[in-house]
């Protein structure tokens, strides 16, 4: 690159990197596009809907029926946001609490009334037509083409016109297919009906195909959808097409869905409520991220001198770009959902920390800065890629799996992935290149790498093993110490396990600061449980307290609390059971989305390394450190709450990223290997060669998650607490075992051919 031109292109890069923090800071136009503030926010930081809906029926509802009702309306109010949440209240009330939205009446209208999907056939047993197509005039005089019917419901039932109704209908998704005919790709809805329903919509549609007629979809009082019948379908898979874009099939599809609920439900009640947590939070969580900042910034420049100034200016592009994508990708921000972009910054130093170390073993062999430049870039790639990617499959499987905060969690961490990759290859390269060809030439200015001294870590590979096996087994005991003391392996939060949801009304208009000051310490002393979450209606005194599970003398002395300290009548507060806001269906929705991606990561690796005892090797890793991790909530009873999954998550990626580093110096290492070589030797001294990144880039994320444990409010501190000890223990794995494991399975399970 030539001078000139280096000059050019760091004025450009200044004036967009300006250009790009203005628009993060203050965003574009009226409605500040762009910016932090317009990102949509969480039901935590800025409040929402909070809709309350009751079973329509004098019967209990079973609770198989309630779950299954709760998991179908999850996946419905996951299109408003993935940070909504859907739980039981009492034994017959549905909770649903969608952030980011103040208008009630909007979301109660586009989510209708539950459990009311008809399938009717166009004519009844003798001919007659149930419903007729006809025109609406609307306002402005033009024809407004519809369907009506010529029924009520309640005939259409009584004369078996309703061919099925919305819970024999398993599942209905929006897709895109090739059409046969034209071979256009087309936009359908495609139904999966359950074993009842195939059986009668195989005769309906029988009927209808010999008639050239239609069944109609209708909800809520209104036509969904008329198809007409193109075949005899037996086997209980049907397509509907002729929608006209993707929206309006991903539309039909969802009515489709929440249509085939159990139970009908009908509204109780709904509020506008504000945050769960006040301005302090965002306050002290923004100042964990600029102390956490700065930090890496100071580190990255005092260790790398001006490839550290590059990687700076790099990071702070990549802060901006994530706040900008985020608003663009309309992700819902909760206070994890901070910590874990806080986190990321951390992350991403990575990637450069692998290419400056390359440059100084580069320039250590006497290469010129240019040359050590070229090839430290080169030489780096590999790992750089295979850890990402290797990440990446991971949060790809969690988005199409996993739903709720875990597809939440895996946006964000796909966007992250993309944005280090690119500010680390391109960014920073063009930064150093740059700053080479105006003049910053000197080797001290990138520093030379020392002689690294060959550590001998496989030799204590048995007391790195046992050491392992110990605080595991240290964990489970303690998770059979806690069951019989407390009923549970873990601290769980009532996210997992339910609780009781407290209304009252206060006499005096207080803030949630106030609130968190005032109320929520002495009901912390009644319950021992430092794990309670308080909600405020929007203009009103009346505030939603959510605790453990409180019995019944518990419930007396937090009534009498009230009372005595804050003159609250005791008429207006009333208290209900409330269910896990993670219910067990997305507890297994995450077990079988880690589960895929852990199997997916192990082929990847297989693929790429040529060798499955490098997969091997990972996934054992990975294992342990969840488990140690597990260990460390047992042993410490930090509360386990809808963090926790996206805790184990950024712990797998984390640990991965650190074992791929490794495992792709020993591939290097192995093509230069010659036959007198020892096997250990090399192992030795990949691990010893990749030690400083191992320990540096740890410590970059340490500098971040360790400024959410100082500065953050408890919530956050209950996510960066066990981050810590993930970021110890996935060091620890990389450096002490993984090498160690798969020199075991090298030379215990030899391939033939090397034989």
């Amino acid at each position: 690159m030539k001078k000139n031109r280096a000059v050019i292109g760091l004025i450009v890069f200044v004036l967009i990197l300006g250009l790009l923090g203005y628009t993060a800071v203050f965003g574009v136009g009226a409605d500040k596009s762009g910016s932090a503030s317009s990102i949509k926010l969480g039901l935590d930081l800025a409040g929402g809907v909070s809709i309350t809906y009751q079973v329509v029926g004098d019967e209990k509802p079973s609770a198989a029926d309630m779950n299954d009702t709760i998991y179908k309306l999850q996946q419905r109010v996951d299109n408003y946001s993935t940070e909504a949440q859907v739980y039981q209240e009492g034994a017959d009330r549905i909770n649903i609490e969608i952030p980011g939205v103040t208008d009630a009446n909007t979301i109660l209208e586009e989510l209708g009334k539950p459990g009311s999907l008809y399938f009717i056939a166009q004519t009844d047993s003798e001919g007659n037509q149930n419903y007729e197509f006809s025109y609406e005039v609307d306002e402005e005089g033009n024809l407004i083409p519809q369907y009506v019917l010529t029924k009520t419901i309640d005939e259409l039932s009584a004369d078996g016109s309703i061919v099925l109704t919305g819970t024999e209908v398993a599942d209905a998704q929006a897709r895109a297919q090739q059409d046969q005919q034209m071979g256009n790709v087309e936009n359908v809805v495609a139904l999966t009906l359950n074993e009842a329903g195939t059986a009668a919509f195989a005769e309906a549609t029988q009927k209808a195909y010999d008639n050239g007629g239609s069944i109609a979809i209708y909800y809520d009082d209104q036509f969904v959808s008329v198809p007409n019948v193109q075949a005899v379908i037996k086997d209980g898979n049907a397509v509907i097409t002729g929608q006209n874009s993707a929206a309006e099939a991903e539309r039909i599809a969802s009515t489709i869905r929440i249509g085939g609920l159990k139970l009908e439900l009908e509204e109780l009640r709904s509020n506008v409520v504000g945050a769960q947590l006040g301005s302090a939070a965002i306050e002290s969580s923004l100042i964990a991220a600029a102390v956490g900042f700065a930090l890496v910034v100071v580190f990255m420049i005092a260790i790398y001198y001006v490839s550290g100034l590059a990687a700076a200016l790099a990071l702070c592009l990549y802060t901006e770009l994530m706040i900008i994508l985020l608003y663009a990708f309309e992700a819902t921000l909760t206070l994890p959902g901070i910590a874990g972009i806080i986190l990321s910054v951390g992350m991403a130093v990575d990637a450069n920390v692998i290419i400056f170390a390359r440059i100084r073993e580069e320039l250590a062999t006497g290469k010129t800065v240019q040359s050590s430049i070229k090839i430290g870039f080169s030489k780096a790639l590999s790992a750089i890629l295979d850890g990402n990617i290797t990440t990446l499959i991971a949060a790809f499987v969690l988005y199409v799996m996993g739903s709720g905060t875990i597809k939440g969690f895996s946006i964000t961490l796909m966007l992250g992935i993309f944005l280090s990759m690119f500010t680390a290859l391109f960014v920073t390269k063009f930064l150093i290149n740059a700053l080479y060809a105006v003049g910053v030439q000197s080797e001290k200015a990138y520093g030379v790498g020392k002689e690294k001294k060959t550590i001998d870590f496989l030799s204590k590979k048995k007391v790195f093993f046992g050491l392992s096996a110990a605080v595991i087994l240290i964990g489970f005991v303690m998770m059979g110490v806690n069951t019989a003391s407390m009923d549970m392996p873990l601290n769980y939060s009532l996210d997992f396990v339910g609780g009781t949801s407290t209304t009252m009304t206060l006499n005096e208009d207080m803030s949630i600061e106030e609130i968190d000051a005032q109320i929520v310490p002495l009901i912390e002393e009644i319950t021992g449980d430092g794990n309670v979450q308080t909600t405020k209606v929007a203009g009103s005194s009346q505030v939603i307290i959510k605790t453990r599970t409180l019995n019944l003398e518990e419930r007396e002395r937090f009534a009498d609390t009230m009372v005595t300290n804050f003159g609250v009548d005791e008429n207006s507060i009333t208290a209900e059971t409330i269910s896990a806001t993670v219910s067990s269906e997305m507890q297994a929705d995450a077990v079988k989305a880690i589960l895929v991606a852990t199997i997916l990561m192990l082929l990847y690796i297989w693929f790429r390394f040529k060798d499955i005892r490098f997969g091997a090797s990972s996934v054992i890793a990975l294992v342990h450190d969840v488990l140690v991790v597990l260990a460390f909530y047992a042993i410490v009873k930090v509360s386990v709450g809808n963090t926790f999954i996206a805790c184990m998550l950024t712990i797998v990626g984390y640990s991965i990223n650190a074992t791929i580093v490794i495992f792709d110096r020993i591939r290097e290492n192995m093509r230069d290997m010659r036959g007198r070589d020892n096997l250990q030797d090399m192992v030795n001294r990949s691990i010893s060669q990749t030690l400083s990144r191992s320990i540096f880039t740890s410590l970059t994320t340490f500098f971040m998650v360790a400024s959410l444990e100082v500065f953050g409010v408890s919530s956050i501190r209950e996510f960066a607490l066990p981050l810590i000890a993930g970021i110890i223990c996935g060091t620890y794995s990389s450096i002490c075992l993984t090498g160690a494991m798969w020199y075991v399975f090298r030379t215990k399970f030899v391939k033939k051919a090397a034989k």
